[in-house]
């Protein structure tokens, strides 16, 4: 026994230096002093010197900096230039683009949530507000939906017209040039309440306002570009496009076969130095209507004109609509969302090199201002346009199933649709943190490279999951189209958003947790640059620092790791208050597993993982669980921890933890070293997967608050357009909203005295006259019921046409001999 204790008690001491990540010269003192003083404490005399020597063995080569130095960093150095895949130089500057914020704390198994916490609340200042409460609510009210996608397949001239007039092109653009110069957060409020009325419309306004010419000269333009362009782009004189995607390449501006050549050409009697350009691009949002087109393309210079390299590389230029040659093409027509947009192409095209970006100095940089911009553009203008679609499922889906009576009862009554609901409120909650996280991050002066992946990604298939769950409640009031329906177009549009920006697909299983391993880890990416360190003992005292570093990180994570495990993560110091400090351990503990398992994963894969995709696409999703947790909690805190909103936290805060389970056990569970896959099992999941998914008592509160009027379902629909106007559905439905509850119990009374056979009219008025004179209700509660009936029956109902209606005026025969004209 004596052993035992002399044994466990060094273990004990070792792990506890490890967890609170001790430095080795602690762990050393430490373990030492506790086998010493337990040895002789118990008597166990040769279990204590065996031990001694070990720890000493240990540590003493390790503490001995120049002796570990030459006899293990160097060879382990030489090993780690063999075995590390060199880095593209569009890979490099990926990496290099962008900055870390809270999501390299997730990364680091500990993390520090007061730099989280102590973050600023985001906020719009008076004038954003105002411009809110002002231009962008008298815009929602010109926008309806369906004289947009059906009937004119584009907004009308008096809103584009007042769009131009009211600066919304020029949200990001500062006053200095005539814009509005808001901050992110603002950009996204606006696109969010746009959104709620017309996917269009939020379409029209993102685009200028991200990747696109405006946000590129803001960057990188030259002084007199700025000065020219950034004015008119403010005031919609110009109308900006960027052409990036292609038949060949689609987002991928590194394989795009579009190319321009440096040559010499004389223009107006003058030799000019300029390119020739040769492209063929689609989808590119805003062409059909654009002034000036923001090109991507491979520059070559085979004459040197420019200097000694010919392969330039990736360069952006922007194109007046009337140079000679460039064409754009007919209108795209994306899933009955209109938005304008089309094909961009040119042959043999001679440019002056005044049209690139920044000027002449800057050919060849496009890869990297395309990777910085992207960042920005991802993070808030797909994400709030989502965010924007589900806040409107909340307020439609919410009220609907309300008002929609089956066997007597509203359907959100009904279990199964309590379910969808709870979907609904639960998952809008958390896309709505998350665009807030980062837009604010951006208003920080991040570019998060990362979390603007995590949002898009998240954000829309979210929207996608949501779309759904309100078409099913809706039932065939969401099938039948027409100007009554404002569930449809929403679920008609919502792939559109899966595949812009980079699809779906290769967001979650390349970008997440590619660019997030090596950007947010605290020792990979130190470990990777060591290696371009010319001087040889420069290089190998930061490759030392850096590999003892990420090894004591490791053993610590582990033991994080599986401590956690085993106390389901109730031990501990942790942020928050009495009733969220559980999901602050909880992080804890998936943020050490998902560091343990990204270490184990890039260490024993080495290169070989980047072609993992399904294991890649598993560990994104952990890290994009966390952080999209972490948004939450932030949002609960900024909101003044409200305990209101605790279901749709809870539900949504479980929700994703299950998730993060399920992926973190699928990658272990598809890891192809199985004994690895065994020993990070035990670590990870020491008693097995505990995590559940929301229960039914719990999804039964957040479908309550999304379908009745509160301080919680108000903070849900923030930025959603809710005035009950004529062109505006579910305002009038939340405006209804109130009387449908206060008519539930007269309602009971009603149908108790129908059933009980009081009445003997046929007809609903009739019968509310005999209840009033039989007492069973009064003449208010009658015309209660019926003011409710009437309303309810407007948005019950759905539209019907006449064949003429819905047939094109413009027959394929017309469109044949108008293709043929062109």
């Amino acid at each position: 026994m004596s052993v035992l204790l002399t044994v466990l008690a060094a273990l004990i001491a070792t792990g506890a230096c490890a967890y609170h990540r001790s430095s080795l010269r602690t762990w050393a003192i430490a373990t030492i002093a506790v086998t010493l003083v337990v040895g002789l404490l118990t008597h166990a005399r040769a279990t204590m010197v065996v031990l001694l020597i070990i720890e000493l063995l240990i540590a003493v080569p390790l503490l001995v900096v120049p002796f570990r130095r030459k006899q293990i960093s160097a060879p382990l150095l030489k090993m780690f230039a063999r075995v590390t895949p060199k880095l593209s130089a569009t890979e490099q500057t990926a990496l290099e683009a962008g900055t870390v914020g809270f999501e390299g704390e997730l990364f680091s198994g500990k993390p520090a949530w007061q730099n989280l916490l102590s973050q600023p609340r985001p906020e719009l200042s008076a004038e954003e507000k105002a411009f809110l409460d002002g231009p962008v609510e008298q815009l929602c009210g010109m926008l309806d939906d369906w004289q947009i996608t059906h009937e004119l397949a584009d907004l009308p001239p008096e809103v584009w017209e007042f769009i131009k007039k009211h600066k919304f092109f020029g949200m990001i653009i500062p006053k200095q040039y005539g814009g509005l110069g808001f901050s992110a957060l603002a950009h996204s409020a606006v696109l969010q309440k746009l959104a709620t009325m017309s996917a269009t419309a939020a379409s029209t306004v993102a685009v200028p306002n991200s990747l696109g010419p405006a946000e590129l000269l803001l960057h990188y333009g030259s002084d007199e570009q700025k000065n020219f362009y950034l004015p008119r782009l403010a005031v919609g004189e110009e109308i900006p496009c960027f052409a990036l995607t292609g038949p060949y390449a689609g987002s991928d501006a590194t394989s795009i076969p579009d190319y321009g050549t440096v040559c010499r050409q004389v223009v107006d009697g003058v030799e000019t130095i300029g390119m020739k350009l040769n492209f063929d691009k689609r989808y590119i949002t805003l062409a059909p209507i654009a002034t000036v087109v923001g090109l991507a393309f491979r520059l070559y210079d085979p004459e040197h004109l420019l200097g000694d390299k010919e392969d330039l590389g990736i360069t952006l230029a922007l194109l007046p609509r009337s140079t000679p040659g460039l064409e754009i093409g007919r209108r795209h027509f994306p899933l009955n969302v209109p938005f304008q947009n089309g094909p961009v192409r040119g042959k043999d095209i001679f440019a002056p090199l005044s049209t690139l970006i920044g000027g002449p100095h800057m050919a060849g940089h496009g890869w990297r201002m395309l990777v910085e911009c992207l960042s920005v553009g991802r993070a808030i203008s797909l994400p709030s346009n989502a965010t924007g679609g589900v806040r409107m499922a909340v307020a439609g889906t919410g009220a609907y199933a309300r008002m929609r009576k089956q066997f007597g009862l509203a359907v959100a009554r009904f279990e199964g649709v309590e379910e969808a609901l709870a979907r609904i409120g639960g998952l809008t909650y958390a896309t709505a943190a998350l665009s807030r996280a980062t837009a604010a991050a951006v208003d920080r002066g991040e570019k998060p490279a990362v979390p603007s992946a995590i949002a898009k990604y998240h954000a829309t298939e979210w929207g996608r999951a949501i779309a759904g769950d309100a078409m099913d409640v809706h039932g065939g009031k969401a099938v039948q189209l027409g100007p009554k329906n404002y569930a449809g177009r929403a679920w008609q549009g919502v792939p559109i958003a899966i595949t812009v920006e980079g699809a779906n697909i290769m967001t979650r299983s390349l970008m997440i947790f590619g660019q997030g391993a090596i950007r947010c880890h605290p020792y990979v990416l130190k470990e990777m640059q060591a290696l371009a360190i010319a001087d040889y003992h420069e290089r190998l005292n930061t490759f030392d620092r850096a590999l003892f570093g990420h090894i004591g990180f490791g053993i610590s994570n582990a033991v994080r790791s599986f401590v956690l495990g085993i106390t389901g993560a109730s031990i501990g110091a942790a942020a928050g208050d009495a009733y969220t400090r559980r999901y602050y351990r909880k992080l804890n503990r998936y943020s050490a597993a998902l560091a343990l398992c990204a270490d184990t994963f890039m260490g024993v894969l080495g290169g070989k993982l980047k072609f993992k995709e399904k294991l890649s696409a598993r560990l994104g999703d952990v890290l994009s669980y966390l952080y999209i947790a972490s948004a939450m909690l932030k949002r609960y805190e900024d909101t003044g921890r409200p305990e209101a909103d605790r279901p749709l936290l809870a539900w949504a805060f479980h929700e994703c933890m299950w998730r993060t389970q399920m992926a973190l056990d699928g990658a272990i569970r598809n890891f192809p070293v199985r004994p690895v896959a065994w020993l990070l099992h035990v670590l990870v999941f020491p008693f097995g997967r505990r995590e559940v998914p929301p229960s039914d008592r719990l999804g039964r509160r957040v479908a309550a608050i999304i379908t009745a009027p509160g301080e919680a379902r108000d903070r849900l629909l923030e930025w959603a357009y809710l005035t009950p106007t004529a062109n505006n559905t579910v305002g009038r439905m939340n405006q209804l909203l109130p009387d449908v509850i206060a008519a539930e119990p007269v309602e009971r009374k009603f149908g108790k005295a129908q059933k009980a056979g009081q009445f003997t009219s046929r007809d609903y008025a009739g019968q509310l006259d005999e209840a009033v004179r039989a007492g069973v209700i009064d003449a208010s509660e009658a015309a209660l019921l019926k003011r409710v009936r009437e309303g309810v029956f407007e948005f019950i109902s759905v539209d019907d046409f006449n064949p003429e209606e819905l047939r094109s005026a413009i027959t394929r025969n017309d469109l044949k001999k108008l293709a043929d004209a062109a």
